[in-house]
């Protein structure tokens, strides 16, 4: 949203806060309470708003709860996401930056993954996903709907303005910062006999502050450009291992860790090739280091105003 702002752009935040905080949106923007599954909720905001293009952000995204739930993301995700394309061409507006997700792949063929390598998800959180990049070729194909499908790897880090404010917490790296400040009393391993080199899942973190600039190039971009679509990652793995190595560092603080059975879905690795987008939009994340990812998430979780609930 700040980055948007920054960028001369009148912005409306369309949220029914089930996850999302108010607090969270910032004084120049508008907000409008609503859900993306309720049609007159989006035509009333996409009249009020006068929007020219919508940055879709809104979904459930737990992996683990996808296999215990499917319905759930097919209906928050998927059928949620046709009703807000179906309003969106209602209103004349042609321009969509979806959220899309590495999970897309599932366990890839190789690695680091490029966008035109296979889709096959390993989970219903990736296959709703995947439901919603075929729905948005159609509408493109047939109606001339203009879109950018991003697909992050592992968002992570705080700009200093916001940052993880979960209610329950379930992303790894604020999980591991809580179990160094004695918030809980470890931080649990999911599998630990995965084909990597210490055993535990590999994954791309992409700091947040790096996700929102390629957010504005791909809203730039529409205006010349019909359809987009770039993986969002470092190009670089950390294990889970490494990650809470990180966190040992970052903080001084010990970390006690609980190995755990591996979770159903989860694929070893994923890794992203952003090469496409480098090349194309001029791209280039700017905190690779996952040190520098980690503290920047840790200086978020110490400040004292830091707000937990909406």
């Amino acid at each position: 949203m700040d980055s948007l702002i920054q960028a001369g752009h009148q912005v409306t935040v369309f949220d029914n806060l089930s996850k999302g905080h108010r607090w969270a949106v910032p004084e120049e923007a508008e907000f409008v309470q609503g859900d993306v599954g309720d049609a007159q909720n989006i035509a009333d905001a996409l009249k009020r708003s006068r929007a020219e293009a919508v940055l879709h952000f809104a979904a459930s995204i737990e992996a683990g709860e996808s296999m215990k739930v499917p319905e759930k993301f097919f209906r928050n995700n998927s059928a949620s996401t046709l009703n807000l394309i179906e309003q969106m061409m209602n209103a004349g507006v042609n321009k969509l930056i979806f959220s899309s997700t590495a999970a897309l792949y599932g366990e890839p063929e190789r690695t680091p993954i490029e966008e035109t390598d296979t889709l096959k998800p390993t989970n219903a959180y990736g296959e709703s996903k995947l439901l919603v990049e075929q729905m948005l070729t159609w509408m493109n194909r047939i109606h001339g709907f203009r879109y950018a499908s991003l697909r992050y790897f592992n968002a992570a880090g705080s700009n200093g303005k916001t940052g993880d404010a979960h209610d329950p917490e379930s992303h790894v790296i604020p999980l591991i910062l809580q179990a160094a400040s004695g918030k809980r009393e470890s931080i649990s391993v999911f599998g630990t006999d995965y084909a990597t080199p210490d055993g535990t899942c590999v994954r791309d973190y992409i700091h947040v502050s790096d996700l929102a600039d390629a957010h504005i190039r791909a809203l730039q971009a529409l205006s010349e450009r019909d359809r987009l679509i770039y993986n969002l990652g470092n190009g670089k793995g950390f294990s889970v291992r490494e990650v809470i190595e990180s966190a040992k560092r970052v903080t001084g603080k010990p970390i006690k860790v609980q190995e755990s059975p591996r979770r159903p879905g989860d694929p070893a690795v994923l890794v992203a090739s952003s090469r496409k987008i480098r090349e194309e939009l001029g791209w280039r994340p700017r905190f690779s280091d996952i040190d520098e990812i980690v503290s920047s998430a840790w200086a978020w979780a110490q400040r004292s105003d830091r707000k937990v609930s909406a």
